[in-house]
């Protein structure tokens, strides 16, 4: 174990993915790190884990029996915990290549993006069209609608924001997206998959909202982009399951002189003046004991290390199925991102399904593992309100849904105090909203743009 450095330049607490991506940039950036977690394993709230540890967790099984023997080795599930999928030209897959952390991880494309029309036994299960010829061809719409469609994505690859003669006459400072659906003649159904399943929105509220046109008209390119890029779908995810993530950007926060230590328990988090100074803490696992105080001027962590520092914005439920089946109407994909859009079921918040299998890695060859997501809009009935995305994955071998997960946030932005808390991930399939939250606090503790270098052809993709 190396020593223990007086003073660092940053402490990080947590290996979540938000925290390790921080660490990692800020080595690179040349600041001294230390990063410390409590748990013997790296990954946090966003570990994958095998499928005895999923027993032990969420299971319903006799103490003394084995369930998950009748599964193969449990070494063989990599199963995650919190279920996201890369976008191919998204801003994390932009992070892992400008670092160079591609060099230890390999990626396989996920093989569809699929949204949900309708509820029940007259649900309609359709990809999502991703260039102007596919929405030629989707079930989604009727055939006046296509051409509709057609003409609105087509002009949002030639949309430039600084060109008013792109704007079709609307003025686009102040012009919402309803404004904009509106002047394409685009019905509810079609407006629901735009904004849900290509702008990856989590609700309604960007349709209203004066002047956010040109922002979802950009996350409806940065779809296309991603889904032009490797074909099929936008989205990638590594073999091996998410838990590599967070351990590909600890090593190289190590390459950069980062220090890192698991069973690390934080005893005291200094202040001088009301703002950050340092920690006091214990190595466990070691023999003796190790305790230790260490300087710093800024500390980053997750929310679990400052309870008083954060608050609760909403609880997310999620349950881990184990299917011997690929999902129903995804042309028997091994892969898959599925969404159902609110008003489809009517709720307020988005469903989402994510679907790997043995093609990643992340379990024995003929299962496959789906994770369905939602925000909790109840006290209670939580397996009623994931019931409409349990229906979609038709039988199911073994099901986990442990109690609602609190999500949290910060209730400062740490500039006063120097304490920069995440956000806890949230129930969307995909990594959009957690590099927002890595850039932000980026931004607030560097005092700069966290800027990556543009996307290159550095992502190593296995073979089909």
């Amino acid at each position: 174990m190396e020593e223990i450095a007086p003073s660092y330049d940053v402490i990080v607490l947590g290996t979540g993915l938000t925290e390790c991506i921080l660490s990692g940039v800020l080595s690179v950036k040349g600041k001294k790190v230390l990063h410390i977690d409590r748990n013997d394993h790296y990954g946090g709230e966003a570990a994958s884990v095998n499928l005895e540890t999923l027993f032990k967790k969420y299971g319903n099984y006799q103490e003394g029996t084995k369930p998950w023997e009748a599964y193969g080795r449990p070494a063989d599930w990599n199963i995650d915990l919190v279920p996201k999928l890369l976008m191919s030209s998204g801003e994390l897959t932009n992070i892992l290549v400008s670092t160079d952390v591609t060099r230890y991880l390999e990626f396989k494309q996920v093989a569809g993006s699929y949204v949900q029309q309708g509820t029940g036994s007259k649900a309609t299960v359709a990809k999502v069209p991703s260039d102007a010829t596919e929405a030629l061809k989707s079930p989604l719409m009727g055939i006046f609608e296509k051409r509709r469609m057609k003409t609105f994505i087509e002009w949002v690859g030639t949309f430039d924001v600084n060109d008013a003669a792109s704007h079709k006459g609307m003025d686009m400072s102040n012009c919402t997206m309803k404004d904009v659906y509106e002047k394409f003649g685009l019905e509810p159904g079609t407006r629901d998959f735009i904004g849900h399943a290509m702008a990856l929105y989590l609700d309604d509220g960007y349709i209203d909202a004066p002047g956010k046109a040109p922002e979802t008209i950009d996350r409806i390119r940065l779809y296309g982009n991603s889904v032009a890029r490797y074909g099929k779908s936008p989205y990638i995810y590594p073999l091996y399951g998410l838990g590599e993530l967070p351990q590909g950007f600890a090593r190289l926060s190590a390459i950069y002189g980062g220090t890192y230590m698991l069973n690390a328990n934080i005893e005291e988090i200094k202040y001088e003046g009301g703002k950050f100074s340092g920690i006091k803490a214990t190595m466990t696992g070691v023999e003796p004991e190790m305790k230790f105080e260490t300087k710093a001027p800024m500390i980053l962590g997750d929310p679990s290390y400052f309870p008083d520092k954060a608050k609760v914005v909403g609880h997310v439920l999620r349950a881990i199925c184990v299917l011997k089946h690929p999902l129903a109407g995804t042309n028997d994909a091994d892969s898959c991102q599925l969404i159902i859009p609110q008003s489809q079921v009517g709720r307020k918040n988005d469903i989402y399904i994510a679907c790997v299998s043995s093609a990643h890695n992340v379990c024995p060859k003929g299962y496959y593992v789906a994770i369905v997501s939602t925000i909790a809009e109840t006290s209670a009935n939580h397996h009623l309100e994931l019931q409409p995305g349990i229906d979609r994955l038709g039988k199911t071998e073994e099901q986990f849904m442990g109690p609602p997960i609190p999500i949290y946030e910060p209730l400062e932005d740490g500039t006063k105090d120097n304490v920069f808390i995440s956000k806890s991930y949230d129930a969307t399939s995909h990594f959009e909203t957690t590099t927002d939250d890595v850039q932000d606090i980026y931004r607030r503790c560097a005092g700069e743009e966290l800027k990556v270098e543009g996307l290159r052809e550095g992502v190593q993709m296995t073979e089909e």
